[in-house]
């Protein structure tokens, strides 16, 4: 008796405690928010809002999923099958539902700034978040695997709203003609699918190639962060710095900075440097590649292991990644040195076409590829930029 007990709360804890953290996280957010400028009683609403559609939203997916034969699981749809559900259906009724779900906060006058749509927007995706995490737990009553995705995936959640949150609140008081909203929406529907698809689509050593997203994601958060706190000590917009120029910055970059560096200068783009700088990266990128093959046979690691379905087999992949991952920023730094830039643009853009050059290979050479070298192209692009930064102050 006592021990169907024990079993019974601890089977009620396994799905119960992943649920309760994101109430506890947004417990601490309602701590730290001013009163008189985000109404608590406001946040706790749309916390709440963001849990009930999170209820609907699985609910239409799981229909949709009935209805069609997809799932999000490669193993159960295919990869073209997965990848169509997750991206035409999974992410866009989720991010769509967070949206419902904090809409009525940003129809009152409190926002006003765009800390307060991250306020709202990550309020909503705690709610959403929470629900979601006890219904997958409950569903997959087994198995440690389920608990770190449904870990993984709520600072996606969160992070993913407040991208969309962002630029809704700059949006209502902008006068600029650029959708900022619809564009930061469909970028976090993409960015969405391509991250569950590692986290619930793929076996157990895929959840290794979320880091990069991660990784990525934390850093767009300090830099918002960094520029939200600025804006707020100051109680005006964050001044921008000479337009074009990296040699005066001695600081870790704003965000504002970052966007004025990534700007043209007064002087033309380099084309040349562009081109040339995306050879370096493609021969910095098959460099770092051979190293980290080198460092796997130096430790005597056998790379024909890797198998995605076993975590423990697919970690030696990460020498490679981290081989990899290691030529961006060097490219980025060679190209920002030769070329003598004052902006982040040329070796930005070489960057840029270096990966779609790699991304159309692998197309035609391993179609099946190209989704774990999409995951590893955003952080990518920012150690290139961090390598030309570091070059050009």
């Amino acid at each position: 008796m006592v021990e169907a007990v024990v079993e019974a709360v601890s089977e009620a804890l396994r799905w119960l405690l992943p649920a309760i953290l994101p109430a506890v996280v947004f417990a601490a957010l309602l701590r730290k928010i001013d009163p008189r400028r985000e109404p608590r009683a406001l946040v706790a609403v749309t916390f709440g809002l963001g849990a009930v559609a999170a209820g609907i939203a699985l609910a239409v997916t799981q229909r949709a999923a009935t209805r069609t034969g997809l799932d999000v699981r490669v193993s159960a749809a295919g990869e073209t099958g997965a990848l169509v559900f997750l991206f035409f259906v999974v992410a866009p009724i989720q991010e769509a539902a967070k949206v419902a779900a904090a809409w009525p906060a940003f129809l009152v006058k409190h926002v006003d700034q765009a800390y307060d749509g991250i306020v709202y927007s990550g309020a909503s995706a705690l709610g959403f978040a929470a629900i979601e995490n006890a219904l997958v737990l409950r569903a997959h009553p087994a198995g440690a695997i389920w608990v770190a995705r449904a870990l993984l995936a709520l600072p996606a959640h969160v992070f993913f709203a407040c991208i969309w949150g962002y630029a809704l609140a700059r949006a209502k008081h902008s006068k600029q003609r650029l959708p900022i909203f619809p564009a930061a929406f469909l970028a976090t529907i993409a960015v969405h699918g391509l991250y569950a698809h590692f986290v619930y689509g793929r076996g157990p050593g895929a959840l290794l190639a979320v880091s990069p997203l991660l990784a990525v994601m934390g850093a767009v958060a300090w830099l918002l962060w960094r520029d939200l706190e600025a804006r707020g000590e100051r109680h005006s917009p964050v001044p921008s710095t000479s337009r074009g120029t990296l040699s005066r910055l001695t600081q870790p970059p704003s965000l504002s900075a970052v966007r004025s560096a990534l700007r043209r200068a007064d002087e033309p783009v380099k084309v040349r440097w562009i081109l040339f700088g995306a050879l370096v990266t493609l021969g910095a990128m098959l460099v770092g590649l051979a190293g980290g093959a080198i460092a796997a046979h130096v430790l005597h690691i056998d790379l024909s292991t890797v198998n995605e379905h076993e975590l423990r087999t697919a970690a030696p992949a990460l020498l490679l990644g981290m081989g990899l991952l290691g030529s961006f920023p060097t490219s980025g730094w060679l190209v920002a040195r030769a070329a003598h830039v004052r902006t982040l643009l040329e070796p930005a853009l070489a960057c840029v076409l270096a990966l779609v050059v790699t991304l159309v290979a692998l197309g035609f050479a391993a179609p099946f590829a190209v989704v774990f070298a999409l995951a590893i192209s955003p952080i990518a692009w920012v150690l290139s930029c961090a390598g030309a930064w570091v070059a050009s102050s």
